[in-house]
């Protein structure tokens, strides 16, 4: 009871690393999750592609935290509808949002809300099982461009140029697998409006991609060029020469002439969406460098006929009841992580800083808020609901179908028994309310 209590909002890496730091401080704390999701672990779970298996191992370390008995969840609750801020400030001393960047950045170009022209984040919920995002995704198109330079961008690359087969190995469910089954892209085009020094891919990311069976990566070579501020970005950082490294060997290699092919094209910047009724392909204009790493427009625009168009140029955050909101940056307003103007509310994650940098670097981002927070701890008014049972009681008398900590051992082991009866690690449970009955009986 004489605990400091805090609620942290999303039970994702941010939020979960949030907890973990609050526990292994030197002040007595108590910490509940809420997540609106009956499962736990965001975007590990709803965002990492199913064929990264090494990335989702960092579920184990997400696992213990939440095996903390300091630490409680309370999954298939909605904030702002089954939970206010105000609810929260009730039963609890201070308050972490850790909602994430869900919703994919809108690319302005004519043509882009076309039939056939699509959001990456909801092809990767898609593929990745989320409850909230229908079954059905139509998978027509031979030709398809990407628009992005990052490992999302790649992500989707390969998911639509690979193998159903080669991904039946891995968590999707069969409705993803029958999917993508049908699926008749051979040709994936990736464009990136500036140069290989300012692509955000990951050398790991590339690499996989050229591992891909019966799949070609080819780089144009008249992509292949530098200006001074790209120079410098190269020398300063090894991550940068790593990429550029192998991104101009693939510029020079012989064709292997493979059935399916991902091309990426560098300085190609997407000027609109070509078609009537849907999509049928994608202008893209000619880039150069400016001298500083930046570019501009050439006027030399060339068509792709393509049949589906996704924008992978980045996520971006939804506003939250009761709280300030950055609608130009997506973000929550803060300083060190303290929420602007609201004492005890504290953001981390992609809400505080926006969606940059990979899972790892949330650790930092965590270890900055939650060194505010108890820095504040002194002077935090108390929370006059200071019961730990009060919460639950609230959240039950609304008729809100919580998941525990349990909940989520109990789906996990039945996930993964429908993996084993098909020699898989797991295969997904999709729909919420079958989720939330596993859940809660076990």
């Amino acid at each position: 009871m004489n605990a400091l209590r805090v609620a942290v909002v999303g039970a994702g890496p941010a939020g979960i690393y949030a907890a973990d730091t609050l526990v292994k401080s030197d002040t007595e704390v108590a910490v509940d999750l809420f997540e609106k999701l009956p499962a736990p672990f965001g975007l590990v779970r709803y965002g990492v592609a199913p064929d990264h298996p090494r990335i989702k191992q960092i579920v184990n370390a997400l696992h213990r935290v939440l095996d903390n008995p300091a630490v409680r969840l309370f999954g298939n609750v909605h904030y702002g509808t089954d939970l206010t801020l105000t609810d929260l400030r009730e039963h609890y001393d201070a308050v972490i949002v850790a909602t994430g960047c869900e919703r994919d950045r809108d690319l302005e170009i004519p043509g882009i809300d076309l039939p056939g022209s699509h959001g990456a984040a909801e092809f990767v919920r898609w593929y990745d099982g989320h409850p909230d995002v229908g079954r059905d995704w139509t998978l027509d198109a031979s030709s398809v461009a990407v628009i992005g330079a990052g490992n999302v961008a790649l992500d989707v690359a390969r998911v639509l140029a690979k193998s159903a087969e080669d991904m039946l190995s891995t968590e999707i469910p069969d409705s993803v697998h029958a999917g993508l089954a049908v699926n008749p892209a051979t040709e994936v085009h990736v464009f990136a409006r500036r140069g290989l020094a300012q692509a955000k891919f990951s050398p790991m990311e590339l690499r996989e991609l050229d591992h891909v069976p019966g799949l070609e990566v080819v780089v144009d070579p008249e992509g292949v060029e530098f200006d001074d501020g790209s120079m410098a970005d190269i020398r300063a950082t090894k991550h940068v020469q790593m990429v550029v490294k192998i991104l101009q060997d693939w510029a020079i290699r012989d064709r292997r002439g493979d059935p399916r092919r991902v091309h990426l094209h560098f300085f190609a910047r997407p000027d609109r969406v070509l078609g009537t009724d849907r999509v049928e392909g994608l202008r893209v204009e000619r880039t150069e460098y400016t001298g500083d790493g930046s570019v501009r427009g050439t006027g030399v625009y060339t068509d792709y006929p393509v049949g589906a168009v996704y924008r992978a140029v980045g996520y971006t955050g939804s506003e939250l009841d009761e709280l300030p909101f950055d609608a130009a940056r997506g973000v929550v307003p803060h300083e060190a992580g303290r929420v602007a103007g609201l004492s005890g509310v504290y953001a981390v994650g992609w809400i505080k800083r926006g969606p940059v940098g990979l899972i790892g670097h949330t650790k930092g981002c965590a270890s900055e808020t939650v060194g505010s927070l108890l820095a504040d701890a002194d002077d935090l008014p108390r929370a006059p609901q200071r019961d730990p049972e009060a919460l639950g009681a609230l959240l039950e008398s609304r008729g809100v179908a919580v998941t525990t900590w349990d909940g989520w051992l109990a789906l996990d082991k039945y996930e993964r028994g429908l993996g084993e009866a098909r020699g898989r690690e797991r295969i997904k449970v999709i729909p919420r309310d079958e989720m939330t009955r596993i859940s809660r009986t076990g």
